[in-house]
């Protein structure tokens, strides 16, 4: 049974940074994308940015310049680096994981950013 597993949100004030983790326990990790997505309270799931099996990176444009996704497939663990963290970046973030058919998301860790 594929699990996600995400760790590292907490609160922390604005412009302030967090890395979050999102450890996989996948056959193959180094063929799935992961991405990494949030839900603010009232609002609908959005992305925020996606590796690629192969390392390529995507960034939603309201984080671009900030964020930071990167992989380790030695540890089948993805991580966010958040830099310069606004009010608005407060969310449940949750890690992805797709291969194919093959989807799983992780259960959310909370991140607050106080003005």
């Amino acid at each position: 049974q594929a699990q996600l597993v995400e760790s590292g949100g907490g609160l922390v004030q604005s412009g302030g940074s967090l890395r979050l983790s999102c450890a996989a326990s996948v056959s193959a990790f180094s063929l799935y994308s992961m991405a990494w997505f949030r839900q603010a309270p009232g609002k609908q799931r959005e992305w925020v940015a996606g590796i690629t099996s192969g390392g390529g990176t995507n960034y939603a444009d309201s984080v671009k310049g900030r964020f930071a996704i990167s992989r380790d497939n030695a540890k089948n663990t993805v991580y966010l680096q958040m830099n310069s963290l606004k009010p608005e970046d407060t969310a449940v973030y949750y890690c992805k994981a797709a291969r194919g058919t093959y989807i799983y998301w992780g259960q959310g860790t909370q991140v607050t950013v106080s003005s």
